[in-house]
């Protein structure tokens, strides 16, 4: 009965000790990502080291940007979206190219902004002037649809 008690106890232990480390990697991870998060999904954590997703914004830099009167143009999206997934490579690159900042809203790990800004579908690109959305396009289109998108916003300030 003794050999029981121990070997139950050191199992606890392993347990107990496995708990901890994760726990650990899970604060140490959440001090070098850009969601500000401890704990993140996994479709989010693959994509962490892609170039593509790294001009992230969070939901309190988006609201106070919005309520500063900024202009900026947001792509909202989730990472678990095949759509996203090809749209991404697509609009990242062609803003670059194009001068543009894109800022990126992960929807996955923040699901309020679907309802703060009228999201119904991924991937939605939303231009803001003065703080106000003026121009939008949702889902995937081919690279020549959103060059053009894209370009019509630099007309749209002129």
């Amino acid at each position: 009965m003794k050999k029981l008690l121990i070997f139950g106890g050191v199992i606890v232990v392993l347990f107990a000790a496995i708990a901890f480390v994760t726990l650990y990697e899970q604060k140490e991870a959440a001090k070098n990502n850009p969601y500000q998060k401890s704990e993140l999904h996994p479709a989010t954590i693959d994509q962490l080291d892609d170039p593509n997703y790294q001009n992230i914004i969070l939901p309190d830099e988006l609201k106070q940007q919005l309520a500063d009167g900024k202009s900026l143009t947001v792509y909202f999206y989730s990472p678990t979206c095949p759509h996203c997934r090809r749209t991404t490579p697509i609009v990242v690159p062609l803003t670059k190219q194009l001068g543009i900042d894109l800022k990126l809203f992960n929807l996955l790990e923040f699901e309020n902004g679907w309802d703060t800004y009228g999201i119904e579908s991924t991937p939605t690109i939303v231009h803001y002037e003065n703080g106000k959305e003026t121009k939008r396009i949702e889902g995937y289109h081919d690279k020549q649809t959103f060059r053009q998108w894209f370009s019509s916003l630099s007309e749209q300030k002129n």
